[in-house]
């Protein structure tokens, strides 16, 4: 029988492991967060997709990830609680849908749109050499603070009904496909035309929504994409 590794080897393998797949994993999250926005919820709005747990599945996935790869950390710690409120919010909604299923949806999405923003900026800024991995990380940033925003929106639509116009802040399945389409309108400053901020409180958001869209591509994310060719050019 061969002896098993000593634990200080088997840290150190582990270690070594985390390290190699830290970046791609950042690349993995950018496509599962890609395929849940502007795959699965325009499916689950259409009809066509009927499961309503896809963000749950996600959120475990994300945990899961992100305690390979990081570690234990805050971060991890306010993952796991948005995990809870998003179960919490889906076993009500299965017995009988109420506005709190809602409130307790758009938390754990804050929480969890905050603790991943952390992680994966910590990631891409980190001291070392630029990869493709680290840009899609930057784009998942990029894409998280979008659902941030979705989650936002959802509070304020929720305590000021009027807050906006063609959005019906009605538990659907229409709702996130609907929200996902107003906050990367307004973060890509392409505009949604039928949808529009009433309120002075989601117009202040939709604009700081905006600028956030108009500097974040063309300052971090340029400068990013340049670090990572001059990388390339380096022997």
């Amino acid at each position: 029988m061969s002896e098993r590794p000593p634990p200080m080897a088997r840290r150190a393998s582990f270690r070594h492991l985390q390290e190699r797949l830290g970046d791609p994993l950042l690349t993995f999250l950018t496509v599962l967060f890609a395929v849940m926005l502007f795959i699965i919820a325009p499916l689950r709005a259409s009809g066509i997709f009927a499961s309503e747990d896809v963000g749950l599945g996600v959120g475990l996935v994300v945990i899961c990830t992100v305690v390979f790869a990081y570690g234990l950390s805050p971060a991890v710690a306010a993952l796991v609680a948005a995990l809870g409120l998003a179960v919490a919010a889906s076993v009500l909604r299965h017995r009988h849908q109420t506005p709190l299923d809602l409130y307790l949806d758009a938390i754990a999405w804050v929480l969890l749109g905050v603790a991943l923003s952390w992680v994966v900026a910590r990631a891409v800024f980190a001291p070392g050499r630029i990869t493709y991995h680290r840009i899609m990380g930057a784009i998942l940033l990029y894409l998280t603070i979008g659902v941030t925003f979705v989650a936002i929106y959802t509070f304020l639509g929720l305590i000021i009904p009027e807050a906006f116009s063609g959005i019906s802040l009605k538990d659907s399945p229409a709702l996130p496909s609907t929200l996902v389409y107003f906050s990367f309108g307004t973060l890509s400053t392409a505009g949604a035309g039928d949808l529009a901020p009433l309120h002075p409180i989601a117009r202040s958001l939709t604009n700081i929504e905006a600028m956030i869209g108009q500097l974040y591509p063309a300052t971090l994310l340029a400068r990013i994409v340049t670090l990572e060719i001059e990388g390339e050019k380096k022997p």
